[in-house]
């Protein structure tokens, strides 16, 4: 297993593409346990054109977004193939969610994550957001590994 996922990795392992695939690159990964998400935020990002004219700010619903994706990523890298083939991950819960300071475009928004727990098809993560070293937002939140509809 590599340390290291980059975007073309990453589209392996989720379902998700542009606009709403958040993560760039996955790094510092230690198998089922911890990563690093790194997430460009940029100026022409699809959704600072309307939050906010002359202010862009990242929503907070989207670093939590962003939060999910690199969890599942995490996740999806470090078990069999054939577990997570033909399923998507939900989010279950947001918990502790607190958003610090706005994340503004042109910036690098790295994500530490960790994965708590895991019982059978659910898993519990925690993480913290930041900019530059200063903390921008933390939450915990809970995920499903389901079935897709055929």
């Amino acid at each position: 297993m590599t340390d290291k996922l980059d975007q073309e990795d990453i589209k392996n392992l989720l379902p998700h593409r542009e606009p709403m695939l958040l993560i760039n690159e996955l790094v510092n990964i230690k198998k089922l346990k911890s990563a690093t998400a790194i997430v460009n935020v940029k100026k022409d990002s699809f959704y600072v054109q309307g939050h906010f004219p002359g202010e862009p700010v990242m929503p907070g619903v989207l670093i939590v977004e962003a939060f999910g994706q690199a969890a599942a990523a995490l996740t999806a890298a470090g078990i069999d193939k054939s577990t997570y083939e033909n399923k998507l991950v939900f989010l279950m819960t947001v918990d502790k969610a607190r958003f610090r300071s706005p994340v503004i475009p042109d910036c690098k928004l790295e994500l530490n994550i960790e994965a708590i727990r895991s019982h059978g098809r659910v898993w519990k993560y925690q993480g913290e957001a930041f900019v530059d070293g200063k903390k921008m937002a933390d939450a915990q939140w809970a995920a499903t590994i389901v079935d897709r509809k055929k």
